[in-house]
């Protein structure tokens, strides 16, 4: 298998699962800002969606989507857990990661290519840049929500999963573009600096 990855949150959330696993896979680098991945070959034989990461098995086919990726990953290597071991924890995890991915993490990122990374997508997607306050705002006021129903220590609750990969992921990545975590959510926070301790987050950085 090998890795095709670039800057920014959506391949850390991958590398970040792998560094957790244990597992290491060759990568290759995809040139994010130079538009590599909008072009050929890699916009037709990698991804058509022109997004990174996307895993390259060995058959020569391409899973991309960051969900999608670590739920393959974890079917090959169940150990550790990071999804969960019984239908009932996997549900869990799934529920988490999507809440942090609809709620917070979309309209972060949407807030920034709108925005701080206007000149860099604008020719590359459809850009709403008065729509970039708006999507901000519900980004926070998605983590608010989050700071309200969370119990700890992670936050699919006792288990460290791939909500909590993904949402470090952005929140760390939001940090650089003008959308730092709010300390007034002080559960968060120190859920944050509990997640950048440990070894993985350094690994993927």
């Amino acid at each position: 298998m090998k890795l095709h990855v670039s800057i920014g949150p959506n391949p850390r959330v991958v590398k970040m699962f792998l560094a957790e696993k244990g597992l290491e896979l060759p990568s290759v680098t995809v040139d994010l800002m130079g538009g590599e991945n909008r072009q050929a070959p890699y916009n037709v034989s990698v991804n058509p969606a022109g997004q990174t990461p996307a895993l390259e098995l060995d058959d020569g086919s391409c899973l991309t989507e960051i969900t999608a990726i670590c739920e393959y990953l974890e079917e090959r290597q169940p150990s550790p857990p990071l999804i969960g071991t019984t239908a009932e924890e996997r549900a869990q995890t799934r529920m988490w990661t999507r809440r942090a991915d609809i709620k917070i993490c979309e309209p972060m990122a949407n807030g920034f290519r709108y925005a701080e990374g206007l000149a860099l997508f604008q020719n590359r997607m459809r850009c709403l840049p008065e729509a970039a306050p708006g999507l901000k705002a519900v980004a926070k006021d998605g983590l608010e929500w989050m700071e309200g129903q969370f119990k700890g220590p992670w936050i699919a609750g006792e288990r460290f999963t791939l909500a909590d990969i993904l949402l470090f992921a952005f929140l760390d990545f939001g940090a650089q573009v003008g959308q730092p975590l709010d300390p007034a959510f002080g559960k968060l926070t120190d859920w944050f600096a509990r997640v950048k301790a440990r070894p993985s987050a350094a690994a993927s950085a």
